[in-house]
């Protein structure tokens, strides 16, 4: 009885059951207290590691924009090699043929025309010539035309059309900031280029090609739409502002990105999420441009060639369009960078894969050891892993505007160089037997 009297209260004693003392209820207490405290500090921390995460994806597209209208829209020669490609545009040169054409046919002197064919004391062939003026007048517009081509493919139509956007450039920049209002302002919210240049080089082809009353011709001026939108005027304080954020706003987006994954409780989750919420706030960034290009397109004026101008948006917004692709592409790398790098399943599965594979290559190709190096390698294989990243960080922040395939390359190369150190790495295997180490040679994955 005493024995099992006393088994009760021994067993209590041993278990821990029974009631607890005043000291182990206090510290039971205190214990929950730290608990609810450090519960409530990672709340609040992944609150606001919420809230700079979400800021830095609103803020992404803007600095995209920014950098955009510092370096392209704002930077006269970035903006002049940004046009000049369009002088090869098929789209562009038809559209300007048709206007210089439109423009000297609209100044011909179609009696001067037959007079200097016809003499004035034959009435007789000039009235003949009167009855097919019809078409005498299609036959030179013909020959206008297909002059004016030849001169819109030549170099010297390029070189006009480079000082022409520099002029425009300038235009543009003024009305847009504010800086000479008094003296610069864009007619009727349209951007303009004056094809005068263009005609001048044209009629001395048409003088040259034996079409002599084109050299009576007066200067002709004729306006070639460049842009056009009821919103030019109203840009002013908004471009300006993203002006003069250029290439800051971008490095403020960053920092408070980082400052987001630092302040979360799981930082690992949170550069995922970072780097996916900006790469998809650029994505809408990239829709909108689309959508825009539909909106722009389909509110023009039935006067203006509309595949030129949709040519002239795509190419002014094609540095913008290349940015999108590379934030997204850099977005996605470092998500799956970060993801991989977890402890969760499938990162650890598609890790042991990777090993699997290395080791596999390895042996097919016969490579049992590399001497001194393989050791060396797995001594330092951290480190490597790291130069190799920081390497492959420094080439991209050093890049003059990276495209979505340099993002790719430069990930493809990372991946390489990673491959050749997980190559290279002979670690030490267990030995299961109890006798130590396999050798410095052995592959384990």
């Amino acid at each position: 009885m005493a024995a099992t009297a006393d088994g009760p209260a021994a067993g209590d004693g041993a278990s821990g059951s029974g009631p607890l003392g005043d000291d182990e209820r206090a510290e039971l207490t205190a214990l929950r207290a730290r608990l609810a405290v450090t519960r409530s500090r990672h709340r609040v921390r992944s609150f606001f590691s919420a809230l700079l995460i979400t800021l830095a994806a609103v803020l992404a597209p803007l600095g995209a924009v920014a950098v955009w209208a510092a370096d392209i829209v704002g930077n006269t020669d970035r903006y002049v090699a940004t046009m000049a490609p369009l002088a090869d545009n098929p789209q562009v040169r038809r559209a300007v043929t048709d206007q210089v054409t439109a423009a000297v046919m609209d100044r011909i002197d179609l009696d001067s025309l037959l007079s200097s064919v016809a003499p004035s004391d034959l009435p007789g062939v000039k009235a003949a010539l009167g009855g097919i003026s019809g078409p005498i007048t299609s036959g030179v517009t013909d020959f206008v035309h297909g002059t004016v081509a030849t001169f819109v493919s030549s170099s010297a139509f390029s070189t006009i059309w480079e000082e022409l956007n520099r002029r425009a450039h300038a235009t543009v920049v003024d009305a847009l900031t504010g800086s000479n209002d008094s003296a610069v302002q864009v007619e009727h919210n349209t951007v303009t280029l004056d094809l005068a240049p263009v005609v001048a080089g044209v009629k001395q082809q048409l003088v040259d090609r034996g079409l002599k009353v084109a050299g009576r011709l007066p200067d002709v001026h004729t306006d070639f739409t460049l842009l056009k939108s009821d919103e030019i005027g109203r840009v002013k304080t908004g471009f300006r502002a993203l002006q003069l954020a250029g290439d800051w706003l971008p490095v403020v987006t960053v920092v408070i990105a980082g400052a987001g994954v630092l302040l979360a409780v799981r930082r690992r989750r949170a550069l995922v999420a970072a780097a996916l919420g900006v790469a998809a706030g650029v994505a809408v960034l990239g829709v909108a441009l689309a959508l825009f290009r539909t909106f722009y397109l389909d509110h023009l004026s039935p006067d203006v060639h509309h595949a030129a101008a949709a040519a002239i948006y795509d190419q002014v917004v094609r540095f913008l369009r290349a940015s999108v692709r590379m934030v997204i592409t850099l977005g996605v790398v470092v998500a799956l960078g970060a993801w991989l790098s977890g402890s969760g399943q499938w990162a650890v599965r598609v890790r042991s894969m990777w090993e699997s594979g290395i080791a596999a290559v390895r042996e097919a190709a016969g490579v049992r050891s590399t001497g001194p190096v393989g050791p060396w390698v797995d001594r330092f294989r951290v480190w490597l892993r790291w130069v190799v990243v920081a390497v492959a960080s420094v080439v991209l922040a050093l890049w003059p505007y990276p495209t979505g395939m340099v993002i790719f390359w430069i990930a493809l190369v990372t991946v390489a160089g990673l491959a050749v150190i997980e190559f290279l790495d002979e670690r030490p295997a267990v030995d299961t037997t109890g006798g130590g180490e396999r050798g410095a040679g052995a592959l384990t994955s």
